[in-house]
C-alpha cells in the first residue's frame, strides 16, 4: 500500500475529499496535480524544451530589462 496506509484508511480519505470538494471538482483537482507533477519531473531532469528556450532566449529581452532596471533606480546606460 502507498505510505502504509490500509484500504480503509484511503477509502475514508477519498470519502472526506468528496464532501469537502465535491464530485465536480475532483478530476479537475487531479489534472492539475498530476500536470504539475509532470512539469516539476522535466523541470528537475531538464528534459523541458522551456528550460533549453529559457537558456537561449532572446537577449533583446534581458537588454530591455537591464534599461528598464537601470532607468527606475535612476542609473544611466553607459555604452
Amino acid at each position: 500500500m502507498p505510505f502504509g496506509a490500509s484500504p480503509l484508511q484511503l477509502a475514508l480519505v477519498l470519502v472526506i475529499l468528496l464532501v469537502i470538494f465535491g464530485a465536480k471538482r475532483l478530476p479537475e483537482i487531479g489534472r492539475s496535480l498530476g500536470s504539475s507533477a509532470r512539469e516539476f519531473k522535466q523541470g528537475i531532469s531538464g528534459d523541458s524544451d522551456d528550460v533549453k528556450q529559457g537558456v537561449s532566449g532572446d537577449s533583446d529581452d534581458d537588454a530591455n530589462d537591464a534599461k528598464a532596471l537601470s532607468s527606475s533606480t535612476g542609473e544611466e546606460e553607459r555604452d
